[in-house]
């Protein structure tokens, strides 16, 4: 065999064991030495289809349906104001007397206006003035500082304006919606609205007969802003009726707190008519100062201590009780006073 055979079968042994090598070279270079779980992964962090979260959308290309009931709901109630204003507004008057001024409301068709006792109690010259700026003088018929009502008459009333329509305050809950216009700090023909926020509370009288004060029953405590100035102006319900009339606010500044007083429309249906007929008005009273009889101050008295009534504690002088004999502490000898446990056969 030659020298150039053996060198050709040498070169073709060596291509075959070269392309070999390469095979596995190239087998080797597709799995890689180290697998990583990739996939795995994935599929560990997939979102199910039932907890997928929606694509975002731009909060103004799906605006919140408006609730249409609700929106109606405040609609009506606002018009309901603003009819009570358009038809009672005209009634409610502005009274300056001397260097002070209140409210009031005309009460019938012959010029009466109701409005409080302490804003006319001043005496002086009285000037009314009505919603559309006309302006008439005022006389006092009557005053009763007892429940704090008093009824001027004005020389003459605008053509067109109707007197005020009382309601039952005697229905009157808790929660009620009520409206207040007056004249706060002068601020003439203002409307504020509010709620009842309780009944049957108690307001201290102006001084009475004898110098005793006394308490006006079933006042209306009321959160609608009353102000000075307000006093004498009308509590009104829905339907534009009177339920009471503003006279106090309980406040630690000159302003309203939340917490106003008015006396009901049933003590101004029975006091008007009175103090336009005569000029005062006949109260009941008994003239005696105590309270309710505790079982320690039963105890006190050598009494049950289950025994209930009225301790007399004092008796004004000249008054009913006086007259008929009740007794109250004696301050010199520190006798009890009397204790009432019955009225006409009947437990008090």
């Amino acid at each position: 065999m030659s020298t150039r055979f053996l060198s050709r079968w040498l070169v073709l042994l060596i291509a075959i064991a070269i392309l070999s090598g390469c095979g596995q070279l190239a087998a080797q270079a597709d799995v890689p030495a180290n697998p990583q779980p990739a996939v795995a992964a994935v599929a560990d962090t997939a979102v199910s289809p039932d907890t997928a979260v929606s694509p975002i959308t731009p909060a103004l290309d799906a605006p919140a349906p408006a609730n249409t009931a609700s929106l109606q709901d405040l609609l009506t109630q606002e018009q309901a104001f603003i009819d009570v204003y358009k038809a009672v507004n005209p009634a409610v008057v502005n009274i300056a007397v001397g260097g002070g001024q209140g409210s009031g409301f005309l009460y019938d068709a012959q010029g009466h206006v109701v409005t409080n006792n302490h804003v006319v109690a001043s005496g002086g010259s009285i000037v009314v003035t009505f919603s559309d700026g006309s302006q008439s003088p005022a006389t006092i018929v009557g005053t009763d500082p007892d429940s704090d009502l008093a009824v001027i008459r004005v020389a003459e009333v605008p053509a067109g304006v109707i007197p005020v329509t009382l309601a039952d305050s005697d229905v009157l809950q808790v929660g009620q919606l009520v409206i207040a216009i007056g004249n706060p700090f002068g601020l003439q023909g203002s409307m504020t609205t509010g709620i009842v926020s309780g009944l049957g509370r108690l307001l201290p009288s102006s001084s009475g007969a004898n110098g005793a004060r006394y308490n006006i029953p079933d006042i209306i405590q009321t959160d609608a802003a009353i102000n000075p100035g307000n006093s004498g102006g009308p509590l009104l319900d829905l339907y534009g009726r009177v339920v009471g009339v503003n006279s106090a606010i309980e406040s630690p500044v000159r302003g309203s707190s939340g917490i106003g007083y008015a006396v009901p429309s049933n003590i101004v249906g029975v006091v008007a008519p009175q103090l336009i007929a005569a000029g005062r008005v006949a109260h009941p009273w008994l003239g005696i100062a105590g309270g309710s009889l505790t079982a320690d101050l039963a105890a006190q008295l050598g009494l049950a201590g289950s025994q209930r009534g009225v301790f007399v504690r004092d008796v004004t002088a000249g008054g009913p009780a006086a007259l008929a004999g009740l007794r109250g502490v004696n301050a010199n000898t520190g006798a009890a006073g009397d204790v009432i446990v019955g009225v006409n056969g009947r437990a008090v």
